[in-house]
């Protein structure tokens, strides 16, 4: 039987691909990559590329700073938009230690801990965003962005420039093997949204990586831009990732039983976990000083910690299931933004959830305010620096180095007299 190696490698040749990405991520979930040429790459996979962890934010300290991205080959995929002959291929990578121990510093690498952990316990995490974003004329920081369009939610646009980029996204990303449950034009101008369909939840923050590469390169070549900021206009909704989730177990869905709204014993647990962790992991789940002008009451994002049926301000949300559709029963964490770091907030997730499950916590009800989420940064990290779960989930190396970065980038940010300062106070003081 033909290895993945062997696949890749003939794929590479057959294909006349000239170069292959070597994708990984840092902490903050920014892009990195290296580029492998052919002649490189028989070497490349087998051994993978040794780099300088010191030099990526969060990764390591120069003492220590030689690491190894060893790529996973299933994740291999062509990229579509580029020419037949002259094509690039991706591959995801884990990062190891020298002696090919699992990194710590490696985003990816915690989230495949996490999940094996459950994997242990009998479960498989399951997770399906609803990623939201703006497509802007321009990304001049000293202007206003402008929208490319003026739509609002669902509406069909005649065939202006932002329809035809979310349509040719999906597209592209279908043909990556990428599910698309389906998109459409959100609530604020330029703003757009688009579903994916549920996988496991390593496969999933790999395509979550994958849809902002996508969207942001044929917006780039359709000359605008894209971004997944979120809250980059001021009186409009901001983005946000709205992430579904689900444990199976035995090949069934663990959440389904004879519970309120259908759910089992492991849901309402795995909520009540979620429910009393939620202040603890938003510093992850909303890591910028701009996610929490997201969350603000009136601007259809959550703002207190509750759970509930059918109400679209509640931090966590049971969707409706359809007649005969009983395996799509799931819940909706509804704080996480587009900007986030995916395996670090899927990490998260499982892991307060689990909390739950394993301690038997105890349901509040519906609607019940258990505490507010954090309103700044600042608190969200005050917050995560007490967090036992953040500890043991992420790792002390991670979760120190998130600190120190979180706190400097809030330091930073208050130090700044804004254009709305400037305008109110300095006519009048």
């Amino acid at each position: 039987m033909q290895s993945q190696a062997e696949y890749v490698l003939r794929t590479v040749e057959e294909r006349g691909v000239r170069f292959v990405q070597l994708w990984f991520t840092d902490v903050l979930g920014r892009h990195k990559a290296f580029h492998v040429t052919p002649a490189e790459l028989e070497d490349a996979l087998d051994q993978g590329m040794t780099f300088d962890g010191s030099a990526i934010d969060g990764f390591s300290r120069t003492q220590e700073s030689d690491v190894l991205a060893r790529p996973d080959l299933e994740t291999f995929q062509l990229l579509p938009w580029y020419e037949e002959g002259a094509g690039v291929a991706r591959v995801f990578c884990d990062i190891v230690n020298i002696d090919g121990s699992p990194f710590e510093g490696c985003p990816r690498q915690q989230l495949r801990r996490v999940l094996a952990d459950a994997h242990d316990q009998g479960y498989t995490f399951f997770v399906a965003p609803e990623i939201e974003y703006f497509y802007f004329e321009n990304l001049d920081p000293s202007r206003t962005p402008q929208p490319i369009d003026r739509g609002s939610y669902f509406d069909l646009l005649p065939d202006d420039t932002g329809s035809q980029l979310r349509r040719r996204t999906v597209l592209v990303l279908e043909e990556m093997g990428i599910g698309v449950e389906h998109a459409q034009h959100e609530d604020a101008p330029g703003q757009h949204e688009i579903d994916l369909r549920y996988t496991d939840a390593l496969t999933m923050a790999d395509t979550v990586m994958s849809v902002r590469h996508v969207v942001k390169e044929l917006a780039r070549q359709a000359n605008v831009s894209a971004s997944f900021m979120p809250k980059p206009l001021a009186h409009v909704q901001g983005s946000g990732m709205h992430t579904h989730v689900s444990l199976w177990r035995d090949e069934r869905n663990a959440f389904i039983g004879d519970g309120p709204y259908g759910l089992s014993d492991v849901a309402t647990r795995f909520i009540a976990g979620l429910v009393r962790h939620a202040p603890e992991i938003t510093a992850v789940t909303n890591q910028w000083v701009n996610s929490y002008k997201r969350l603000v009451p009136g601007a259809e994002a959550p703002v207190e910690v509750k759970w509930a049926g059918h109400d679209p301000a509640a931090l966590v949300r049971v969707p409706s299931v359809k007649p005969g559709r009983v395996d799509s029963t799931r819940i909706e964490y509804r704080s996480p933004d587009p900007a986030a770091n995916p395996y670090l907030a899927f990490a998260v997730i499982l892991a307060a959830g689990l909390r739950g499950v394993n301690g038997n916590y105890e349901l509040p009800a519906e609607g019940e305010r258990t505490a507010p989420l954090p309103q700044s940064l600042a608190d969200a990290v005050d917050i995560m620096e007490t967090s036992e779960l953040l500890m043991e989930t992420l790792g002390a190396h991670q979760v120190e180095w998130f600190l120190r970065n979180k706190r400097a980038e809030w330091d930073a940010y208050r130090l700044q007299v804004t254009p709305f300062e400037l305008d109110r106070y300095l006519p009048l003081l």
